[in-house]
């Protein structure tokens, strides 16, 4: 936009000129764009798609369970366009139709010449309010949009959707009693006047799915069905040869007709089908002008593609195709194909997309392997730092220094020996004779110098983990644990290192501790993070149910952790078996979320077995166990203190409440006068001595904690005022300390001082995570996700609970800042600057080898990759460092220094021989 110009005087020009001189401007250097972090964009797991490539613009067009809509490319699979909708039930897509997908002309929507009511693409999104939209699909923009508000929310959470003939039928089941009918014009929303109520006592929640127009339930060895558009109501019984196993299934693109046991029935009289078939899965699409059903299936890593004319069931010879699927996709599920002349004109080519088991998507053409996308990326639940492996060299000398002592001529041997050897690997392969460099060294997966380069280790919902390189992003290996699940109490899946790279020449190792979809017991996997290969026996399935774990922080010579499991009946155990013995003297607890009652075990090991006795319980649910857990935060096992004391303005130290034990726990309840009361305790698990509490009236969640040191941070929405809150508490012992060496639960010192204060933050919190340092020596700061997909890194300063109301003399002395309830964000404070980060759900954080920096990983629908310096990076020279400059410095200096030697050497032999 243009504004007009206006009339200046010279002497204004000029100063204003001198102003935009003067003025400065804080952002983020072009070429610094991406050249420390990275992004990865996602759409989630695939619910509903249709592939056009006979369009003037070729699409793949989906909407998927994340609720979002998005537009692929079919050549790469790179996002053209996406568009992220409300969140949960809100955004819950009902419907999505493509405008002239198909043949019939009921799937079209062209409007006329001038009009904004026509659509490319129209989704139905929602129940209470259900949002109807059109769109735009060339640019992903919303043309028009009318929505609808239910009588009865609750039956419309059940409401099924579907368009026929330009009109959009609302069908809400009444289970046991009854359906309701209304119908839309599809693009103005207004209704057409025809809304009607079926009497159907014979239809159930769990056996019941709208198939075109029909409305079918599966009834024993029967499908009971009922055309919603027919002039006269009709219940049609449809016999089966056994009853499912599995349940029934529509066929979008066929009006009554579904599979049941691998097989097509139909409904609908006016319908056939080639009930001959046999496949898991169907989609119907056209090739040469006529309507064929494609089925696919997975037989020994094999992916079988076969395709058959709906009007006669005779095969297709040109779909028929057979491809290798690799085994970390999981098992796949065709949802959509199409086919277009190839560029020379010698038949057609065709494209299948794919959903998996794992959430990938995968394109197959011409008999391979397309494209993937690794949507079970938008649902990561835990994440880990690796370090990569030496080089040979270090290696090599890492190996010659461990653990040998003797004297300094066998020392002096073992180095010469060890450079000799080197010498003759350099001239081998200096001739082309030398041994291959292992994979890892051909990926580039070696340490560098400052420990910022490492293997990045995700865990996704689905059991699916990936192996990716922190600083290029590559997809270095993919493993996929089929028929896992998380815990009870919403405990998700873990992650968990049992020995890390720094063993040389052992190998790290990494663990999966998840629950059996099939039995509900404990499934154990352990790997080899750097290569993504099974190690120690892989897949390991326990016959007891885990209902607590944790890890040995002591090792035996493997330098192996092992994990010590609590099963359902209070036994324990120990993986792997040979570390049974270092589990003696450990504490555990337990949590239940629902009656928040908790519950303290001390293990021993006696007679080479281990026991579990209870010790403590505490109960946080109140006298009526109206409360409930609804946050629990613990310290970073890894977390270093550098600094145990505060230093006051009069000189004195106020030292640190350092508590390793320290649990914190947060209930809410309802309440009468308040709506909702948030409870925090601060709770030793070892001994169950509740340390601090404090209550907050009319606030409730989302609810978000980071716990490190002496001090604590969590967030909240304030009901009372409607705005975030963060609340901050520091610990500290007082003037003296109690033990300056070895902390013990069990001989604690007296209560904890406490420092609390309260802030304003003017955005939505959606994540809370502390910066890490190897030391411990940097600043610590806390990084604030946003529900705009920001991240803001907050210094603790001006977090800290002791800021003083006004400003003082021992204020100022311990660098505290006057007390303003409203935190700012400033946008140089934004990590990821303009990489915003789709529905962003955690933060994790892991120290790097240098001591200044730490490393970044934040997760939700996007994934992104990044580093920060909480106190600068006072330990690496600047990127801008002029080297020739210094060099040329010592130079000069050197030099000078030699010739002023040489020419007071030669004036002092001068006066000597005076």
């Amino acid at each position: 936009m243009r504004c007009p110009l206006q009339p200046y005087t010279a002497g204004t020009l000029i100063s204003l000129s001198l102003l935009l001189l003067l003025s400065t401007c804080s952002a983020l250097y072009e070429d610094q764009i991406k050249k420390f972090d990275w992004r990865s964009v996602h759409v989630g797991a695939l619910k509903q798609v249709h592939v056009d490539l006979n369009h003037f613009q070729p699409r793949v067009l989906l909407s998927t369970n994340e609720q979002v809509v998005a537009s692929l490319c079919p050549k790469t699979g790179e996002i053209v366009w996406r568009q992220v909708l409300e969140q949960k039930s809100r955004g819950d897509i009902k419907l999505l139709q493509v405008s002239g997908f198909s043949d019939e002309s009921s799937d079209t929507a062209a409007a006329p010449m001038g009009s904004h009511l026509g659509f490319d693409m129209l989704t139905v999104q929602g129940h209470a309010p259900a949002l109807v939209r059109g769109w735009n699909t060339n640019i992903g923009t919303i043309e028009w949009e009318w929505s609808i508000m239910p009588l009865n929310t609750e039956r419309a959470q059940d409401a099924l959707w579907f368009y026929k003939n330009s009109v959009l039928y609302h069908v809400v089941p009444v289970w046991r009693s009854h359906l309701e009918i209304s119908a839309y014009f599809a693009t103005s929303g207004h209704t057409t006047g025809s809304t009607s109520k079926i009497m159907a006592a014979w239809i159930k929640s769990d056996s019941c799915l709208l198939s075109g127009t029909y409305f079918v339930c599966l009834d024993g060895k029967q499908l009971i069905s009922l055309d919603l558009l027919a002039k006269s109501t009709q219940v049609v019984a449809t016999p089966l040869e056994a009853e499912p196993s599995d349940k029934i299934q529509s066929l979008p693109g066929l009006n009554g007709v579904l599979i049941a046991n691998k097989k097509l029935i139909s409904v609908n009289k006016e319908q056939a089908v080639c009930s001959e078939l046999n496949s898991a899965n169907y989609v119907i699409g056209s090739f040469n002008y006529r309507k064929v059903v494609a089925y696919a299936d997975l037989t020994d890593g094999n992916l079988k593609i076969n395709a058959a004319y709906l009007d006669n069931c005779s095969p297709v010879p040109e779909l028929q195709m057979s491809l290798a699927f690799a085994e970390h996709y999981g098992t796949p599920s065709l949802r959509s194909f199409d086919c277009k002349l190839k560029r020379n004109g010698d038949g057609k080519s065709c494209l299948f997309l794919f959903a998996t088991s794992a959430e990938s998507i995968v394109a197959v053409q011409q008999g391979r392997v397309r494209w993937t996308r690794e949507e079970s990326l938008a649902n990561v639940i835990d994440t880990q730092f690796i370090d990569l492996p030496l080089a040979d060299t270090e290696g090599t000398l890492e190996n010659e220094m461990k653990g040998k002592a003797g004297d300094i001529i066998s020392a002096f041997m073992r180095r010469i020996t060890t450079q000799a050897l080197q010498i003759k690997s350099l001239f081998l392969h200096v001739i082309g004779l030398g041994p291959p460099p292992t994979d890892t060294q051909r990926a580039g997966l070696v340490r560098d110098s400052f420990g910022l380069h490492k293997m990045m280790v995700l865990l996704t919902r689905t059991g699916k983990i990936f192996g990716i390189d922190n600083i290029a992003g590559k997809h270095h290996w993919k493993l996929y644990l089929p028929h896992v699940s998380g815990f009870e109490n919403a405990e998700e899946m873990r992650l968990i290192v049992q020995r890390t790279s720094k063993h040389f020449p052992l190998q790290p190792l990494c663990a999966i501790v998840a629950k059996s979809v099939n039995n509900g017991n404990g499934v154990l996997f352990r790997f080899n993070p750097i290569t993504g290969h099974a190690a120690e026996g892989g897949l390991l399935q326990l016959d007891y149910q885990i209902k607590q774990m944790a890890l040995l922080p002591e090792t035996e010579q493997d330098f192996v952790k092992g994990i010590l499991m609590l099963d359902a009946t209070n036994k324990v155990h120990v993986q792997p078996k040979h570390a049974t013995p270092l589990a003696d003297g450990m504490y555990m607890y337990t949590a239940d979320v629902k009656t928040a009652e908790l519950e303290g075990y001390f293990v021993k090991y006696a007679g080479g077995e281990l026991t579990c006795t209870p010790i403590w319980n505490v109960r946080l649910g109140g006298h009526n166990s109206e409360q409930h857990i609804i946050g629990v935060a613990s310290k970073n096992p890894i977390e270093h203190v550098h600094s145990q004391g505060r230093v006051l303005g009069d000189r004195s130290v106020l030292y640190k409440y350092i508590n390793p034990n320290l649990v914190a726990f947060v209930t809410q309840a309802p309440d009468a006068t308040h709506k909702s009361v948030l409870n925090l305790y601060l709770i030793d698990v070892v001994s169950g001595s509740v340390i601090f509490s404090m209550t907050h009236r009319k606030v409730r969640p989302p609810l978000h904690i980071v716990h490190s040191e002496n001090w604590l941070a969590y967030s909240y929405f304030n009901d009372k005022v409607r705005r975030t809150e963060i609340t901050t508490i520091e610990l500290y012992e007082g003037n003296a300390q109690g033990n300056n060496s070895v902390w013990s639960s069990l001989q604690a010192p007296s209560m904890p001082l406490v420092e609390r204060q309260s802030y304003i933050i003017p955005t939505i919190v959606e994540a809370l995570r502390e910066t890490i340092t190897e030391r411990g020596i940097t600043n610590k700061h806390v990084l604030i996700g946003t529900a705009s997909g920001g991240i803001v890194e907050m210094p603790w300063h001006l977090l800290d609970p002791r800021r003083p109301i006004s400003s003082t003399t021992q204020g100022r002395e311990e660098g505290a800042i006057p007390y303003i309830p409203e935190l700012p964000l400033p946008t140089e404070n934004h990590i990821n600057y303009n990489q915003t980060i789709a529905r962003l759900r955690n933060i994790y954080t892991a120290p790097s080898g240098l001591e200044s920096t730490c490393l970044v990983v934040a997760t939700g629908l996007d994934l992104f990759v990044t580093r920060v310096a909480p106190s600068k990076t006072f330990d690496l020279l600047k990127e801008d460092f002029d080297y020739i400059l210094i060099s040329i410095v010592l130079v000069v200096l050197t030099s000078g220094s030699l010739i002023v030697r040489h020419l007071a050497s030669r004036k002092l032999l001068k006066q000597a021989w005076k």
